[in-house]
Order: structure tokens, then sequence, then C-alpha cells
């Protein structure tokens, strides 16, 4: 290259150089500063990069009333006490966010899920005490005594580590226990992002969980009248109204969050204590009445009554009451029967190792559990169907198993065999 060649080339170049300098000088300094979490706040920093990176992030994020409220994402992101730290873009974030970081603006609702059987006792029902810490433990016991301070479930350990990781934590983790001291996320209701109220008050949100043959909410909601109505005039309703505020108007409807958590009308409060107006443990095996049972069940009936009569629900409640006592009662002779194998020595102290433990676990687990449940959100089909009918023909099947293990009706074949070879 000629002498004059280079020349032009080192002029153009220091040039440019001089523009560039010249150009980020006029740039706002919060276009050139070093980023702090207070800029990102301030500038929506997050968005530049993550509506590329994971767009659908930032659209569920401007559809959330957060947005509308005009937080931000250091909002939530912001590290508390206790919280793993991840430096990020030259600043840092919280590497998890928990209910912590929500009951910073929602401490009442949190306290409220605490006492709920969403909390510790939902991650205690697969992997026991473990993982809680003494004062953790001590406060839900006072609240679910023998639900927290137990071993891991023999079932789930039965069925090995992939299906507790992928199956038994996935919804149990409502309530898993958080390093920085809280217990578990509220984005298992709300969603992430979007941190949805009309989402929570969806039948589908509380069926990820409450499904199938050991819960089977959702498919009885479904069957319902409540269910079949809501279904054909979702479109109608304001699934989003403020829950200080919601009314039959809003939603004239129920979905399960309107019995067991919204305030509706002038009669009930909001709470996130799924527990606060269940007056029987309808998941046990023999189902109790609940402490404060009165006071529970009148919450319960105030719900009712935004669509129902006085005299409507008290028939209703009585049936329902009448299924659940049929069901403890065929429950207790399965149970009879089991009591009295081990008593007998014809079966081992080990859980679940031997076939008519899993007939038993059938019956109570989830037929017993299938009738109480249709019966209290009226789904005749699984009171009858698939709770009544199953119940009977697995209490014939243990009665059948209990008298091959006590050898009766051996001596009558021996004998007959006897008579047949004589012959």
């Amino acid at each position: 290259m000629s002498f004059r060649g280079v020349f032009i080339a080192v002029f153009l170049g220091t040039a440019m150089i001089v523009a560039a300098f010249v150009v980020n000088s006029r740039r706002p300094a919060v276009e050139v500063a070093r980023t702090t979490p207070a800029m990102v706040k301030a500038t929506g920093r997050c968005a530049q990069c993550h509506e590329h990176e994971t767009g659908a992030v930032v659209h569920e994020f401007e559809m959330s009333a957060h947005a509308s409220a005009g937080l931000n994402c250091m909002d939530c992101h912001t590290p508390k006490e206790g919280q793993e730290v991840l430096p990020h873009q030259g600043f840092e974030i919280a590497k998890q966010v928990t209910s912590l970081n929500c009951s910073g603006c929602h401490k009442d609702q949190y306290d409220q899920y605490l006492r709920s059987r969403h909390a510790a006792p939902s991650w205690a029902a697969v992997t026991g005490a473990k993982d809680f810490t003494a004062e953790q433990i001590a406060f839900a016991e006072q609240h679910h005594p023998g639900w927290v301070d137990r071993e891991p479930n023999a079932l789930a350990i039965l069925q090995g580590p992939a299906s507790i990781t992928k199956g038994c934590q996935k919804c149990h983790d409502i309530g898993k226990p958080n390093a920085d001291g809280s217990i578990g996320s509220c984005t298992s209701c709300h969603a992430r992002h979007v941190a949805s109220v009309e989402l929570a008050r969806s039948p589908q949100t509380c069926g990820q969980c409450h499904m199938g043959p050991d819960h089977s909410q959702l498919e009885i909601y479904n069957e319902s009248k409540h269910g079949v109505l809501f279904h054909a005039q979702r479109h109608d309703m304001n699934l989003g109204a403020d829950p200080k505020t919601l009314t039959s108007k809003d939603m004239p409807v129920p979905t399960c969050s309107t019995c067991h958590m919204s305030g509706i009308g002038e009669r009930l409060e909001p709470t996130h204590d799924v527990g606060e107006r269940l007056s029987y443990f309808l998941f046990a095996e023999v189902s109790d009445r609940r402490d404060d049972f009165r006071k529970k069940q009148i919450e319960m009936k105030a719900s009712c009554l935004e669509c129902h009569t006085n005299n409507t629900i008290s028939t209703f409640y009585r049936e329902a009451e009448s299924v659940l006592k049929s069901t403890n009662s065929l429950v207790k002779q399965a149970r009879e029967v089991m009591e009295g194998l081990y008593a007998e020595n014809l079966l081992t102290p080990a859980p679940f190792d031997e076939p008519i433990e899993f007939l038993y676990f059938d019956l109570w687990h989830y037929y017993g559990r299938t009738a109480k449940h249709g019966a209290f959100m009226g789904g005749a089909d699984f009171v009858q169907w698939h709770g009544f009918y199953e119940l009977v023909a697995k209490l014939a099947e243990i009665n059948h198993h209990a008298a091959e293990l006590r050898g009766e009706g051996k001596e009558d074949a021996d004998s007959s065999d006897t008579a047949t070879d004589a012959e």
C-alpha cells in the first residue's frame, strides 16, 4: 500500500473512533453508566433483553396487575435476607424468587397460607420432617399435629426416586421449605410472571394436583352442576375481580376458590388457609370432625348462602354426612380385617409388601375419599359408581384374601378331594 493509502486509512480510522466517542458522550447517563438494580428498575432494562431471550416472560408480566400497579422486575427479584445471590449482567438478583419475596407486599396472605395444609404438611406428606427446621416443625404441628413431624411416605419410597421427583414433588412442592427460611412458592397457583388472581380462581389450576383417583376433585367438579354452569358461563364472569370486593355478580357460579378461599358478598373474608372452612377430615381413612367444626361449617355454608336457601343447604349437608358415616362404616370393616391379620402374624409389619395391603389402601385412599368428596361436592356418579361400588367390591376381595391367608375353606376342599379319591 502506498504512503497516501496508509495515511487515508489511519485518518478515517481515527475519525471513526473520535466520532464514536463524541456520540457516546452525548448518550443519557442511564444508558452508559454501570448497571445497578436501581437503574434496571428505572429503565426497564430487563425487558430490553428478555423480550428477545424469553419473550413470553415479558408479555405475561405486561398482562399482570403488578405491571398495572407500576412494579418492576427488581421489586420481586431483589435478593432478600438469606437468599442466594446470582450475579447477572453486572448486578445481582435473587437466584430463586420465593414466597419470602411475595410476603413483602402480601404478608397476610402468606401468614394464612403458612397455617394451611398447603404449606409444611404438603411437603412432609412425601419426604417427612427431615427438610424442615425445628422452628418450622413446631409451628406447623400447632395447626396440624402429626402431619409434619413424621416419617417419609412409605409408598413413595417403594415407587422410587424417579416417581418422587417427577411425580409426587411436582404437586407437593407447594409446601417445600426454601433456603431463606420461607415455605413454598405462590407461583404454584398464581403463575410466576402473570401473578394472576383469575388463574388462581380457575378450577383447572386446583385440578393440576386435585385430580385422579386419590382426590378426584376436578373430575367431581366438572360433573357437578357447579362445573357444568361454570364452563357454560365462564366468559361472562369477572374472574379477575378484586378478592376484597368480589360478589356473586362477578361470579354467579362458584369455583374451588369461591367456596374455600374467597371473600364473597358481605358474609366472608378472603383467606389463603384452604382448610379454614372444612369441617371434616375427608382425606382420612375414617373421617372425623375437625377442631372448630361448627365455626368452619358455618363459614362454608355462608358461601352457599350466596345462591341457596338454608333449607337446601341443610338437606345437602345432612345427605353428605350420611355418605361420610356409611363410608366410615365400610372402611372400619375392612380395617378390622386387616388388624386381625396383623395380630395373627399372617401379615408382616412392613407396609406395602403384600397384595392385600394394596387392596386396603385402594379401598380407603381412593374409593373412600371419592365417595366422600363426591357427596360434599355434588358429584353423584362419584358417590356411587366410583365410590360405594368400588368400596363394597374391594371389601369383598379383602375378605376373600383374608380367608385364604387363614386357610379357611382349604380343609373342606381337601376333604372333598379325599372323598373323590376314595370313590
